[in-house]
């Protein structure tokens, strides 16, 4: 009797078991995994044209005469250049080292070299040693590897900076990864990136961008603390990072993407609007609330066959519409950009003090 009871309870415990694996199968079929979504964000342009009743600055027909105070972004990251540089010629006299910036430039991207030549010289105007590391496109994806964990290895180098972005045959993530986080002065390392999210944690590294975002609204007198926040694009680099720290000042965030519905319409509720989508002219004045401070990170060229390179550059932001609504805005170019270099410069200081426990 007992043998049966037993039995019918194996029986049962097989049945049970061969459901709930068919269950889990059919679950698993049409149920993706949590970290499985990952489509990509692609913006489209808005068109260049508007109808005047789209626009919330015009009236009667002709635009408002009150335009946005222009934040100036040069002058601001020349004045924080100055207080580096000084801080430099201070740790020089007081013991003899100077902070030390290594850089890796992978293939002939003339954005690339660009950018790469204005962060050397600026190194350079503040006293801080450079190296540049130059390879191939083609080369393999251990030599940049190789590279990075020579510079990590290197004591007089505080920070290392991967210019992005990377030839595709590579992944960016496992080099980025390979950085020391002691000399991620971009802040691209997992763990700055969890540390800036999580209250309490302090990341070594603020990413260079975004904390650059908010250094102009914090000199520029912009409160932050109760305001709605609307971020545009959240990219690893600049959109994610920039929504933690504006979250860290208090604002209430939304972050917008691709997929999101209506983008108009959210973007008109903010007191703060951050665009870093990288979509010449996406955020017309009719997205903007009245009042509203624009922090314009795209940097996009145009055709323009007046200019001396046959282009020219603007923002996310439709500059002209926006100028007329807000009450603050940065320029494109002159606003987010230079600011960016001044926080890589902060951050290889910071790094070196911590180094050579400089006070």
């Amino acid at each position: 009797m007992q043998r049966m009871v037993v039995g019918r309870l194996v029986r049962k415990k097989a049945l049970f078991s061969a459901s709930t694996s068919r269950a889990f199968k059919s679950f698993n079929t049409i149920a993706p995994s949590l970290l499985d979504l990952d489509l990509p964000d692609i913006w489209t342009s808005n068109p260049t044209e508007t109808t005047n009743h789209h626009l919330p600055f015009l009236r009667n027909g002709a635009a408002s005469d009150q335009f946005a105070a222009v934040i100036d972004g040069k002058s601001i990251a020349d004045e924080i250049r100055s207080g580096i540089a000084g801080e430099v010629r201070r740790m020089k006299h007081s013991i003899g080292k100077v902070p030390g910036l290594a850089v890796i430039l992978v293939g002939q991207r003339r954005d690339s070299q660009t950018y790469v030549r204005n962060k050397i010289k600026a190194c350079g105007e503040v006293g801080i040693t450079s190296m540049l590391e130059e390879l191939s496109d083609d080369c393999g994806e251990d030599k940049v590897h190789n590279a990075v964990l020579k510079f990590n290895d290197n004591p007089s180098v505080h920070g290392i900076l991967v210019q992005l972005p990377l030839p595709q045959h590579m992944d960016e993530e496992k080099i980025l990864n390979a950085v020391s986080l002691q000399k991620d002065v971009d802040g691209f390392h997992p763990l700055n990136i969890g540390n800036l999210a999580m209250r309490g944690r302090e990341p070594l590294f603020i990413p260079c961008t975004p904390k650059g975002c908010i250094e102009l609204l914090v000199r520029s007198g912009v409160e932050i603390m109760g305001k709605r926040a609307v971020v545009i694009g959240r990219s690893n680099i600049v959109g994610l990072p920039i929504s933690l720290l504006l979250q860290r000042h208090h604002a209430t965030v939304t972050l917008l993407h691709a997929f999101t519905k209506s983008p108009e319409e959210i973007t008109r509720e903010a007191d703060i609007v951050v665009s870093a989508v990288g979509v010449a002219n996406l955020v017309r004045g009719s997205w903007l609330k009245p009042g509203a401070v624009v922090i314009d990170v795209g940097t996009n060229p145009v055709e323009d066959c007046n200019s001396e390179h046959g282009y020219r550059l603007v923002g996310d932001v439709c500059y002209d519409e926006a100028v007329k609504v807000v009450s603050t805005i940065t320029p494109v170019p002159g606003g987010v950009g230079p600011m960016t270099i001044a926080m890589l410069l902060g951050n290889t200081l910071d790094s070196a003090k911590r180094t050579y426990r400089f006070g």
